[in-house]
């Protein structure tokens, strides 16, 4: 089947969550272009993780996913995985688009006949060699890549492109499309009084603990910037399970002059998360779903990330960002544990350093004087 023939039950697969599906929004959006008309319907992982949102929490009423098909991640269960394909089968989507994380050459090909199974002959962007794997810009090798790695957003659009130009650089690319009522409540979970007094938003929490730069480091931070910018509002966002830490940061807030303390960790969706991130004058916070909220709705972030990731491939996109990144010896590792190194690419990181990037932030959006 040709794209031309325009079919009318499109397939997308995206594994992950909140993070994963914002970095994804400009291939969806140029999806929604290619295929107005379809029925555009999701296959993804079920949340695994408390602090990881569902897809549909991310996307749901946007008009750019119809419907979704879920399934738990990394099941071996040939029942769950036969009742998935026929109700895939069921659903006779005529072409699949390949949004799916890059996992290795061997997960491709049993990815691919999985798609076989359920009866999908055309497959869009399956990552079937080096190049699509990597984030090398289409490169064979990372050698004109060093400090420039392609960020994931642009790796999944380059996989894609047959479809068009996804506009990565475009802020309407990243268009939550939030509306009236998400920004009415993330308004009236903050109020009238602590949105006058410029909120600065931070989130302390991660799900992966080679992320986590520490409740103490955040607990200095939040206290130095609390004494060089009083009186404004913190924001605290995050899970549930955040709640008390963020709160515990929160104390040096109080104690060295700052403002109204708003901790919205748990009562807020994702998309309220995301409009209340909208009215925070930067963000600050580890490399995480809400640091991909925030830069999705244009709000600078200063972000810490470890190094178990490639410079630059789950970055925050755009100019308006200050990110600190440790490059060491075992960077590009991968794990979420890190237990031999005592996470010393993240830990290397300071206090100073990160507050050195707060004041950047903050007076390029609103100098103190």
């Amino acid at each position: 089947m040709e794209i031309g023939t325009k079919p009318r039950r499109v397939l997308i697969y995206r594994l992950g969550s909140l993070g994963d599906m914002v970095v994804a929004l400009p291939s969806l959006h140029l999806i929604a272009r290619a295929f107005p008309d379809a029925d555009r319907r999701l296959l993804t992982n079920l949340p695994v993780h408390s602090k990881a949102p569902a897809a549909e929490a991310v996307l749901g009423g946007i008009g750019l996913i119809g419907g979704y098909f879920g399934y738990p991640a990394g099941t071996r269960s040939w029942f769950e995985l036969a009742k998935l394909v026929w109700s895939i089968r069921r659903w006779k989507p005529e072409v699949v688009i390949y949004l799916g994380p890059a996992r290795g050459l061997e997960t491709v090909e049993r990815d691919a006949k999985f798609f076989d199974w359920c009866g999908v002959k055309q497959i869009i962007g399956l990552p079937s060699t080096e190049a699509t794997q990597r984030n090398f810009y289409g490169a064979d090798t990372d050698a004109e890549c060093v400090d420039n790695w392609e960020p994931e957003a642009e790796r999944l659009a380059r996989c894609i492109r047959e479809l068009g130009d996804a506009r990565v650089d475009n802020i309407s690319s990243w268009d939550l499309h939030l509306d009236d009522k998400e920004n009415a409540e993330a308004r009236r979970q903050i109020g009238a009084e602590a949105l006058e007094k410029r909120p600065l938003a931070v989130c302390v929490g991660t799900k992966v603990q080679a992320k986590d730069w520490g409740v103490e480091n955040w607990r200095t931070l939040v206290g130095r910037i609390a004494d060089e910018y009083p009186r404004r509002t913190l924001l605290l966002v995050g899970a549930p399970e955040e709640s008390a830490a963020s709160e515990f940061a929160a104390t040096a807030w109080r104690l060295n002059g700052g403002g109204p303390v708003v901790n919205l960790c748990g009562r807020l969706s994702p998309r309220q998360s995301a409009a209340a991130l909208q009215l925070a004058q930067i963000f600050v916070g580890h490399d995480s779903g809400p640091m991909h909220l925030a830069a999705a709705v244009g709000t600078p972030c200063v972000a810490l990330f470890a190094a178990r990731n490639i410079p630059g491939q789950w970055f925050p996109m755009g100019a308006q960002h200050r990110v600190i990144y440790h490059k060491v010896e075992c960077a590009g590792c991968g794990l979420e544990t890190c237990v031999d190194e005592g996470k010393r690419c993240l830990l290397s990181i300071t206090v100073d350093e990160v507050m050195d990037q707060v004041r950047v932030a903050l007076e390029m959006v609103a100098p103190k004087h």
